[in-house]
């Protein structure tokens, strides 16, 4: 049985688009791609080493694998993550029949891309890394599919653009497995799936009047 396990940074209120430059995406009129860089450092670097140093597969979206497939298979000798990501499996989601892949060891998730996921998900090999591909996350979520987060989250407010979680997410309780914080104040966090959610309360065991007719105004 594999793991999904899903790597984000996103800033302050949940916004994950375009970390990496101006021109990864600015669809929407977002107008800070890019924003992750100046905050990038040492610890970070290493936080992100980890995850990359197990065995994976990555599991992309189309859009996050078009802009992998640009970078990485030309960058410099020196920098380790291009022969990786070349050399491991890239499971690619898309709602585009015609779509071919251009990178080797790429492979379509074909017409039904969550029961793909599901049949990969109960095979035996190595855990499925999710990176960017924000609309096929929210599709991981609903489907209650997601074993662990890895999240850096960011000091930057960038108000619109595209998020991590949707509205349609299932809920899922979460264990903090392991935090840290980097030099610039990126907080860096794994959490891993911890059963149901569970509610309590505050309130008194008789309520007010008061807090009667407050409830009596909320329909």
């Amino acid at each position: 049985m594999r793991k999904i396990i899903v790597g984000a940074f996103v800033s302050l209120d949940g916004v994950m688009q375009a970390p990496g430059g101006p021109e990864e995406d600015p669809i929407g009129g977002f107008k800070f791609g890019g924003w992750v860089a100046p905050l990038f450092d040492e610890k970070m670097g290493a936080f992100i080493g980890e995850l990359f140093s197990r065995p994976f597969d990555l599991l992309l979206g189309r859009k996050t694998y078009d802009i992998f497939a640009a970078h990485w298979p030309y960058a410099a000798k020196d920098d380790p993550i291009g022969p990786l990501f070349d050399r491991i499996n890239k499971y690619v989601a898309t709602r585009n029949p015609a779509f071919k892949t251009s990178w080797q060891n790429s492979h379509l998730l074909g017409a039904d891309a969550i029961a793909a996921v599901k049949a990969l998900k109960s095979e035996d090999g190595p855990d499925l890394l999710t990176q960017g591909s924000t609309e096929f996350l929210k599709a991981l979520f609903e489907n209650d599919l997601v074993d662990e987060i890895h999240v850096s989250v960011f000091p930057v407010i960038l108000g619109k653009g595209k998020r991590l979680f949707g509205d349609a997410s299932f809920p899922r309780a979460l264990t903090l497995v392991e935090s840290r914080t980097s030099d610039s104040g990126v907080v860096m966090s794994k959490y891993a799936r911890a059963g149901d959610v569970t509610t309590g309360s505050f309130e008194f065991d008789t309520p007010t009047d008061a807090e009667l007719e407050r409830r009596r105004n909320l329909t």
